[in-house]
């Protein structure tokens, strides 16, 4: 017969279990902060938490690990056999497997019952998180290597001295093309590192929103001519008090976006006006549309729905994380809208204040 301990001892192992955890993604933290400093490196708010979780669960692992080894062998604690399981999955994931998951065979014992499942969810983000690092990291080596290969591509045709001048020309506008693409990519990492690490602040104050908007539809004319596109712009007089340089980056953004997957003698409409204590901007196209499936993710990192696009319609990919960033960090909200060849609606609300 089954020997039944005070509900206290479960109460117990759990709280140690936790204060254990929390104590060495502590240590994490700082350890990982002095590192950081030695090396004058200031890397980005996501990849900190990524690397504090993961050395702190390893911290956890060892220091459980090894504490319930000693305490098995000395017998301090008789039924250490159900803690094994938790155990031997804390160190898993120390060693980096976060497939692990514990079966539900602690339904008596409440207490454990819940650190099981408490491990499962911990062990089921980490994977997430994991997967989310690898895709960010195989991302960026594409996007990054596909214009240095064309620019070293060109440069060494530039060797052939039987080039005419104007293939030689030809060349150098794709080099410089190309340049200018990386350039945009890492200023966009950078930006998109520092809003995401809350290092830059809001310098909120008070400007004519229509104002802002107008004068940039007006500045992108040359491109929404060239592809003879019909731009109509219905925005009411309306003061906002907001960043009105990282708002710029919205708008500009989204017009860009609709110029650009719009096609010949298509139109564009802006909506700007009040409704209730929010202000909602709407940016319509008749362009190419985007998928069902593809609408959830294209506020992703490097996310392109459309993977056919040429190198005339090619982006960093991080336009709309960037945008979606901005938004959120004013309290507002965007949405999207679309059918394929039936164009694309953009939807932003912010608060008036």
């Amino acid at each position: 017969m089954r020997r039944e301990h005070p509900r206290w001892i479960g109460v117990a192992w759990f709280m140690f279990v936790v204060t254990i955890i929390i104590s060495m993604i502590v240590i994490a933290f700082f350890l990982t902060g002095y590192i950081y400093k030695i090396i004058n490196w200031n890397p980005p708010f996501l990849l900190i938490q990524i690397a504090n979780t993961l050395l702190g669960l390893v911290f956890t692992g060892t220091l459980i690990g090894a504490a319930g080894k000693v305490a098995r062998s000395r017998g301090w604690v008789p039924e250490m056999n159900v803690f094994a399981p938790i155990l031997d999955a804390l160190e898993r994931i120390a060693r980096g497997d976060f497939s692990v998951r514990l079966t539900n065979e602690f339904q008596d014992n409440q207490m454990v019952s819940q650190l099981a499942n408490s491990v499962n969810k911990m062990a089921l983000e980490l994977d997430q998180m994991e997967n989310m690092r690898q895709e960010f990291i195989s991302n960026v080596s594409h996007e990054i290597q596909s214009p240095l290969t064309s620019i070293r591509g060109f440069a060494k045709a530039l060797e052939n001295d039987h080039l005419s001048a104007e293939e030689r020309h030809h060349y150098l506008r794709i080099i410089e093309e190309e340049s200018t693409r990386l350039s945009r990519i890492t200023e966009d990492l950078l930006k998109l590192a520092s809003l995401e690490s809350e290092q830059l602040q809001l310098e909120p104050r008070p400007y004519r929103l229509d104002q802002q908007i107008r004068n940039l539809i007006l500045a992108c004319e040359p491109q929404w001519k060239n592809k003879s596109i019909n731009m109509e712009a219905s925005l009411e007089k309306i003061t906002i008090t907001a960043d009105e340089d990282l708002l710029s980056q919205v708008w500009l953004n989204l017009v860009h976006n609709s110029i650009k997957f719009t096609l010949e003698a298509g139109s564009i409409n802006v909506e700007l006006h009040p409704h209730a204590d929010q202000i909602i901007f709407k940016i319509s196209d008749t362009g190419i549309g985007i998928p069902e499936e593809d609408q959830t993710r294209i506020f992703e990192r490097f996310y392109k729905a459309d993977k056919s696009r040429t190198r005339t319609k090619a982006g960093s990919g991080l336009g709309l994380s960037i945008v979606k960033k901005i938004v959120e960090m004013h309290k507002g909200a965007i949405e999207v809208q679309s059918k394929i060849n039936a164009g694309t609606t953009f939807i932003v609300s912010l608060p008036i204040k």
